[in-house]
């Protein structure tokens, strides 16, 4: 049977081509995130990728010492088709940590999937989509620089934008707003996301004045724990309401469904702690109707092969996704080629496992190694 015999684990740091005002948390100069690499016993090599965001699931060093310590001793001889037994075993180990139990999962299903000479997507039952639409995130300080960025992808056929509101003054919100719709009018799908910085009181003011741009939805204006808020937001507004912070995973979804909090949500792996645990929200959210959106936090190319793998796969992940870093943010990726972007949409890999490559040399001399065990 074969097995896992080796686990090697980089913590890199990687410089970012701008600064991105998130509402929760402003990143600047560099991102982290955690490589993890398993070889099996016949020889055969997978990658999975931890990216956390310390304002959002934790940090990269927690989840560096979660698989050097806690996780390594059942990973290595463990079966490689038993992933579903494994992710059991790592929630027995270890509470929480679900990047780092999505990086070890991550790069079993490669594995497994070079083995049997099918893609991640296949194994997760069969593509339903080739391609995704990919949405750019407007989070610059410097308006005039994304102003610039979104005259460049609209030639190029991207036209879904998210704009970071709720970090700047709400008349400055609005005026870039207008800009927008004055300048591209309805050839852009524009959606926008507070990332939680609205509080409750007063908010519906402010998500009535941006409702006459015409959103698609607007994603998480309060923080996550208000979500009598956001049902009573979902009920008043046009717009459909997105639950990003508000829906980590299947217990946060349910109470979201009792209440009506919101029309849609956002799924991203580094919050669902697995693809197999990504899948199972999505059962749900299928169940009531609720479309899904592929979210992001500061992944690199492997992180967003997996989650390209995931969207091919699931239906319900209808919204698109924003798979954006390692082409219009991190100055370089460990990936020897870049996923393909075309015509504003990802082109999910069609190579076996996660249909990528990456070597030692497309590792180091694309990232500077901070930790390596």
């Amino acid at each position: 049977m074969e097995r896992i015999e080796r686990l090697r684990l980089f913590l890199i740091e990687s410089p970012i081509k701008m600064a991105r005002l998130q509402g929760v948390g402003h990143v600047k100069g560099t991102v982290k995130r955690v490589l993890v690499e398993l070889t099996s016993s016949s020889g055969i090599v997978g990658w999975g990728e931890a990216a956390p965001w310390e304002v959002f699931t934790g940090t990269s060093e927690a989840a560096f010492a979660a698989i050097d310590v806690y996780l390594r001793p059942v990973v290595l001889g463990a079966p490689v088709k038993e992933i579903r037994a494994l992710t059991r075993t790592m929630d027995k180990i270890i509470v929480g940590h679900g990047e780092a139990k999505l990086a070890i999962e991550t790069a079993m299903f490669d594995i497994l999937g070079k083995m049997s000479g099918l893609s991640v997507a296949d194994l997760l039952g069969g593509r339903v989509r080739d391609s995704i639409p990919l949405s750019f995130s407007i989070a610059d300080p410097d308006f005039a620089a994304d102003m610039a960025r979104m005259e460049a992808m609209v030639e190029t056929g991207n036209t879904i934008f998210k704009v970071k509101t709720g970090v700047k003054p709400h008349a400055e919100d609005m005026a870039h707003l207008e800009a927008m719709r004055a300048a591209f009018g309805d050839r852009i799908d524009l959606r926008l996301d507070y990332n939680q910085a609205l509080q409750p009181f007063g908010a519906i003011a402010v998500l009535r004045d941006v409702d006459q741009f015409r959103p698609t939805f607007i994603e998480q204006p309060v923080p996550r724990d208000c979500l009598t808020a956001m049902a009573s937001f979902a009920n008043a507004l046009d717009t459909p309401v997105l639950a990003d912070e508000s829906c980590f995973d299947a217990r946060d979804l349910m109470e979201i469904v009792r209440l009506q909090a919101a029309d849609a949500i956002s799924v991203k792996l580094m919050k669902a702690g697995g693809i197999l645990k990504a899948q199972a929200l999505m059962a749900i959210a299928d169940a009531a109707r609720l479309p899904g959106y592929g979210g992001t936090l500061w992944e690199g190319g492997i992180a967003l092969a997996a989650g390209t793998q995931f969207i091919a796969a699931t239906p319900g992940m209808s919204l698109g996704c924003e798979f954006y870093m390692p082409h219009h943010v991190l100055t370089e990726d460990v990936l020897e080629e870049r996923i393909e972007n075309r015509d504003g949409a990802v082109i999910v890999p069609q190579g076996p496992g996660l249909g990528i490559r990456v070597s030692d040399q497309s590792l180091r001399g694309n990232a500077r190694i901070l930790a390596e065990r």
